[in-house]
């Protein structure tokens, strides 16, 4: 079955602006920041696609451990008609989901929704071919923005994983899983990957690698406002920091500038100081209560929680109540 056009509500003209407010509150922000969200070029895919091959970086090998063990068990439990992908990317780890869902025999509809076009026509195209008769509607969206556009009807299963819910700030994530549950029916269920409070020695190297893939990543946005924006970083000369915060409980990872320098972006002139940081991502990690509480408070019941066998990384499993 061919894929069906994809759905679009974000232009690129949308992005363009959404860039160019969040460069500008960021970077005029006491301390600076900027979203993680515009790490993702065509360079920065292809940079965390290595990252996530590294030895030190454990995230993505053990959520796909829980999925391959239990895949079969959330298709029965979930009687899913309509898996919705948020953050789809590849689609690498949901296609565990697709075959247990298919050989289940309930699954008839795929939706993923991504902010990129491009990955998103690919990605669907590829899906199509590989599950002849699933029906693929891909959304290009932002999952911060659009889950009311997501399809009615049936049973329906979101995957949020990756553990990309950890990249939002604690009121963002209230936020979104309260969105999450108005986008959804009582009885439809959400799948949530979160990584999971451990000892630092293997938290931040899985954000600092050896090979320096993560450094280069990190830098990457920088490169994406010099191109997008006109500006004028000088990339070599901010260094990748990755820090613990074990009071927030997250990784925090910066770009620290090695000298003083003055940098035009937009119609700001700005001034770094030696050492000064500029946050580019925040890491979250959890512990089960935790995730049951943010759950419960937006009206999801958590029916089931698995995790790798280190107890690295957890995928719940929630009801709409």
């Amino acid at each position: 079955m061919t894929a069906d056009p994809l759905e679009i509500y974000l232009e690129e003209s949308d992005l363009a602006r959404a860039l160019r407010a969040d460069v500008r509150a960021g970077l005029t922000a006491v301390p600076r920041w900027l979203p993680p969200k515009w790490f993702y070029d065509a360079r920065g895919s292809e940079l965390f696609e290595q990252i996530t091959r590294l030895p030190e970086y454990y995230p993505t090998r053990a959520e796909r451990a829980v999925l391959a063990e239990r895949a079969a068990e959330i298709a029965r439990l979930t009687d899913a008609k309509t898996l919705i992908e948020l953050g789809s990317g590849s689609s690498e780890k949901t296609r565990l989901l697709l075959d247990a869902l298919t050989a289940h025999g309930t699954l008839g509809t795929f939706v993923p929704l991504d902010v990129s076009v491009s990955a998103l026509r690919q990605s669907t195209a590829e899906i199509a071919a590989g599950y002849p008769g699933l029906r693929v509607r891909g959304i290009v969206g932002d999952f911060t923005r659009h889950l009311d556009r997501l399809p009615t009807g049936g049973r329906r299963l979101v995957a949020f994983l990756g553990g990309t819910i950890g990249n939002l700030l604690p009121a963002e994530r209230s936020n979104f899983l309260a969105a999450m549950r108005a986008a959804l029916e009582r009885g439809d269920w959400l799948l949530l990957g979160t990584d999971l409070v451990k000892d630092p020695t293997v938290l931040i190297p899985a954000y600092d690698d050896a090979a320096g893939v993560t450094a280069e990543f990190n830098r990457n946005v920088l490169r994406v406002l010099n191109r997008e924006l006109d500006a004028n970083f000088d990339v070599a000369a901010f260094d990748h920091v990755a820090t613990w915060d074990a009071d927030q409980r997250w990784i925090e990872m910066r770009l620290r500038a090695g000298r003083p320098m003055r940098v035009r972006v937009l119609d700001l002139d700005l001034v770094f100081a030696e050492g000064e940081e500029l946050r580019t991502e925040i890491s979250a990690k959890f512990r089960p209560a935790d995730v049951d509480r943010e759950l419960t408070d937006a009206g999801f019941a958590v029916q089931g929680r698995w995790t790798d066998d280190d107890g690295l990384f957890a995928v719940t499993l929630a009801q709409a109540v």
